[in-house]
């Protein structure tokens, strides 16, 4: 069944809205769930270090390596009926974990993880093209509930854990539930959906046309960075503050601080971003916070933590808001946004799955997080220049392409 094309925009409206609401608020649990019960993973099925790594390193991987088949299972079913099979992939990988046996558990996760990469891709194109006069409004709703989630995933696992007796499986597979919900509330999308009109432009194009363009890769360079330093921060902030004295309880307290200070940034980004005539002074306000939040844990991470982390989380997580609402901006056309979205996430998310390990790799070498931490103060230059080269204000699509809609803030 396909998809609205050009057309789809018009019929787009307020329960469409919710239901890309729903599939937002499922596209970071499986994975952010993993990393608070991974503890008990390892009791339970004897998985070594480097097996647990691999685990909380699987989804990440999948986002990146599976981006590139998105265009083209988008262009084959088109893409709301893509994302209702990714919504049923989701579920039915949430349901596996459940199974007994390791091999179950890394199934599942895998399956979780290129449905995800699914939804990944398409979301920016479903805001590009069904709501072209309110991208920067959409794309603060979907980044805003998929960070909350992450946040939601990342604090209540151990909890909803303990509470249903302290096994992992339920902890992980109670996100079967949103995953349920968002798939019956997109379903009667694919009998709305229209066909594209004859011979329009193709609405999926894949990455390779823009492989030679010097915008798409400074675009990609930003969010591959920004990325890479969120899920760092993600798997070794609390192991930084608990180096320093803090308690394991503490340690998680602060990293959950700094994901929900952040869903400031991920609410209002968007919005400013689509109002601004370009982006370079977002990007290098988003680089500041975030190198005064690490300046302030790698030198005093006793005196203010609370504000460190405040800092460092509005920074870090008002970056991948401001990156989509870019890839939305530059891509021009909704093919060209597509190819856009695929060839930032292939790169963003594979850089973003080494982050964690280079910095935990360099901490294993040094016995510091000293040298970990300056390593990530310094690559936000890089991302920096990159990101005020990407925000300028152009477009990847061809001159001649589809002309954009008016993109306004809503």
């Amino acid at each position: 069944m396909r998809s609205a094309g050009r057309g789809g925009a018009s019929a787009a409206g307020p329960l469409l809205a919710v239901a890309l609401v729903l599939v937002a608020i499922n596209l970071r649990p499986a994975a952010a769930g993993i990393g608070p019960l991974i503890g008990r993973i390892r009791h339970d099925t004897g998985l070594s270090g480097t097996g647990a790594g691999v685990l909380a390193t699987l989804p990440v991987l999948c986002f990146g390596g599976l981006a590139p088949v998105v265009p083209a299972l988008a262009r084959r079913l088109g893409a709301h009926t893509a994302i209702a099979v990714s919504l049923w992939l989701l579920l039915t990988g949430l349901l596996v974990r459940l199974v007994p046996g390791v091999g179950f558990l890394f199934l599942g996760t895998m399956l979780a993880g290129a449905a995800i990469a699914v939804g990944n891709v398409l979301m920016p194109v479903l805001v590009r093209r069904d709501f072209p006069s309110r991208t920067g409004l959409m794309t603060a709703l979907y980044t805003t509930s998929l960070i909350a989630f992450a946040a939601l995933a990342a604090g209540v696992s151990v909890p909803v854990g303990d509470a249903l007796g302290g096994g992992w499986r339920p902890a992980l597979g109670i996100w079967a539930v949103p995953a349920a919900l968002a798939l019956l509330v997109w379903l009667p999308h694919l009998w709305r959906a229209q066909p594209e009109p004859a011979g329009s432009e193709p609405s999926f194009a894949g990455a390779r046309t823009l492989l030679g363009s010097r915008l798409a890769w400074q675009l990609t360079l930003f969010f591959g960075i920004q990325s890479a330093s969120f899920y760092a921060t993600l798997a070794w902030l609390p192991s930084v503050f608990q180096s320093h004295g803090a308690s394991a309880a503490h340690a998680g307290l602060l990293l959950s601080l700094s994901m929900v200070v952040g869903l400031a940034g991920a609410l209002t980004v968007p919005t400013l971003a689509t109002r601004a005539r370009d982006q370079r002074m977002l990007v290098v306000g988003c680089g500041s916070c975030t190198a005064l939040g690490w300046l302030g844990v790698l030198l005093a991470p006793n005196a203010a933590p609370y504000l460190w982390v405040a800092v460092l989380g509005l920074g870090q997580n008002a970056s991948f808001p401001l990156a989509m609402t870019m890839v939305v901006l530059r891509g021009g056309t909704v093919a060209s946004t597509t190819g856009l979205s695929t060839l930032v996430q292939t790169v963003g998310y594979l850089l973003a799955a080494v982050g964690p390990l280079a910095i935990g790799a360099l901490h294993d070498l040094s016995g510091s997080w000293t040298p970990a931490l300056v390593v990530l103060i310094v690559a936000l230059a890089p991302q920096t220049v990159a990101g005020i080269a990407a925000g300028r204000n152009r477009s990847v699509a061809p001159p001649r392409a589809e002309p954009s809609p008016a993109l306004d803030a809503g």
